[in-house]
């Protein structure tokens, strides 16, 4: 079993990360990861991610914007 994250801009299209990702073995550690990088996987254009369990949606999309993010909160 694999966590994994699917990085897109804001109108869904997927893009590459600009932080190399990994392959995570919980999903505690995949969401440590999104905690520490998120500013720079949106300093490098991406706006939204996914989390994945193998190939079944977790959740998403959820904004890396901060704005968006109190809103929805």
């Amino acid at each position: 079993m694999a966590w994994t994250w699917r990085f897109e801009k804001a109108d869904g299209t997927q893009t590459a990360s600009p932080v190399e990702p990994d392959d995570f073995p919980t999903q505690g550690d995949a969401e440590s990861w999104i905690g520490e990088v998120w500013k720079d996987l949106l300093d490098g254009g991406v706006d939204q991610v996914f989390l994945f369990e193998d190939d079944t949606k977790i959740y998403g999309p959820m904004s890396l914007h901060a704005d968006q993010a109190e809103a929805a909160g």
